[in-house]
């Protein structure tokens, strides 16, 4: 049985907790917290969970005796445990009311092909769940979840590399961090070419990041530590005080969410040199803020970052002096939840100076006569290869695309600093400039009318003309 498979069967699972009114998202919460359990057990990983407390406890249980103990559970691990376990039970509650159903859900999980599930890697198989919860427009989680394939890309281009610190403000399920780590991973030959303090120092503070949303926040600790990731996953908001001492980062991937503060109020960081409600506004600020000098960061942001007056130009500004923001790749749309969204990915690179860092922009047009992405046509990583090829070329001049194209420092200025540029003609607008004249068109147009009048006429007289000659042959 394939991951795949197994997280359809999983999925499937929900509509036993209907009857409950179980949200998909909280379905998935759910999930996690019996998971937890199954995959410690498979694992051979139960040292780290009080006997009494572990997967075999719960499943002998049932009716009501297991409700009362399921709930008895999640508050015990959230309150006596420490680590990891405490921190994804930490507040957690049931709101599965019916004991039949919830003895259902443990004993599905318990007939699950788990071999398989472990030969194919137990982190892509939470992965795949995550994914299949922000796929789904009810559970509203899209917004916690960026498409793989857009996190590859962006991770492979930044390049992650051992030794560095990575970080992401506002991680959602951790998908960017556990990208770095793999791709790390992968380029250290399984970390088999560091030595031991190199390899803990990936496993244990490479990679952190910092999620707002409780449960979104489980959610994340969850996939780390089924990826063996155990980094610092701070629960808190970026933008309040608690972000001040989140620097240092030699890499910064992410994609913060995008619109302003409730009610209005401005952001509670003290340090930001502009103060704007703009919640990507923000986030852009912190994260060139937090990099290191010659620090790399890719960063998802909607379109009105490129062009907003006021603040946004200001902070666009500081941006371009103390950073190199040297490439900026215009997203399709469609491939987020909320289809109407227009985003971007911002590349750019911490200067060892604050002034005059960037010299010049580079835009990729990947959203211009391009298909529809959503379900039936889904973003794969192939769809970037001729972005990739531009973004890696040794002398970019030399790119022949007409997707690809570069703006200087100066023109950028003389636009009020907008970067709203670099997209490419539409062929599904008129181009008013290739219509004829109008004044010609009309002339044209008498001139046609004037030589049918004339053909008419003419027609009209070869018809008198036959008229006559029918009357004198009778």
């Amino acid at each position: 049985m394939t991951t795949q498979e197994i997280v359809g069967k999983l999925w499937k699972l929900c509509d036993v907790l209907r009857d409950d009114g179980i949200t998909y998202h909280q379905y998935v919460t759910e999930l996690t917290y019996i998971l937890f359990l199954k995959m410690a057990k498979e694992t051979g990983a139960e040292n780290s969970i009080p006997e009494g407390y572990r997967w075999n406890d719960l499943a002998v249980k049932d009716g009501l005796e297991l409700k009362k103990f399921y709930k008895k559970l999640l508050e015990y691990l959230g309150t006596e445990c420490q680590g990891r376990i405490r921190e994804i039970y930490n507040g957690a509650s049931t709101s599965i009311d019916e004991p039949a159903n919830l003895k259902k859900l443990i004993t599905s999980i318990d007939e699950l092909d788990w071999y398989s599930a472990r030969e194919e890697g137990l982190g892509n198989l939470y992965e795949g769940l995550l994914e299949k919860n922000a796929n789904e427009k009810k559970s509203g989680a899209g917004q916690y979840f960026t498409p793989r394939p857009l996190i590859d890309v962006m991770t492979k281009l930044i390049k992650p590399q051992a030794g560095e610190k990575c970080n992401d403000p506002a991680c959602g399920t951790f998908g960017f961090m556990i990208a770095a780590f793999q791709y790390v991973y992968e380029h250290t030959n399984s970390f088999m070419d560091l030595d031991g303090d190199q390899s803990q120092f990936e496993y244990e503070k490479a990679f952190t990041g910092c999620e707002l949303v409780h449960d979104t926040h489980r959610l994340a600790l969850m996939n780390a530590m089924l990826h063996d990731i155990e980094g610092k996953i701070t629960l808190g908001d970026t933008l309040s005080p608690l972000g001040k001492f989140q620097t240092g980062y030699d890499v910064v991937l992410t994609n913060p969410p995008f619109g302003t503060k409730k009610g209005g109020e401005r952001a509670t960081r003290d340090d930001l040199e502009v103060l704007t409600s703009n919640k990507q506004l923000n986030f852009l600020q912190h994260i060139y803020k937090s990099l290191n000098k010659n620090g790399r960061a890719a960063v998802v942001l909607p379109d009105n970052v490129l062009f907003a007056d006021g603040d946004g130009a200001k902070i666009r500004a500081n941006l371009m002096h103390k950073c190199n923001l040297h490439t900026i790749l215009r997203l399709p749309t469609g491939i987020f939840y909320a289809q109407g969204v227009k985003t971007n990915v911002l590349f750019f690179t911490r200067g060892t100076t604050d002034k005059d860092n960037t010299k010049e922009v580079w835009f990729y047009d990947l959203r211009t006569n391009m298909p529809s992405f959503g379900k039936t046509n889904p973003l794969k990583q192939e769809h970037f290869a001729d972005f990739m090829k531009a973004y890696e070329a040794e002398d970019r001049n030399k790119v022949e695309d007409e997707r690809w194209s570069v703006v200087s420092r100066a023109e950028i200025a003389a636009k009020g600093d907008s970067l709203d540029l670099g997209l490419i003609k539409d062929d599904s607008i008129v181009d008013y400039e290739d219509l004829p004249d109008p004044l010609e068109a009309a002339e044209n147009a008498a001139d046609t009318l004037e030589e049918a009048v004339d053909m008419l006429r003419a027609v009209a007289k070869e018809l008198k003309q036959l008229e006559a000659y029918e009357i004198s042959l009778r």
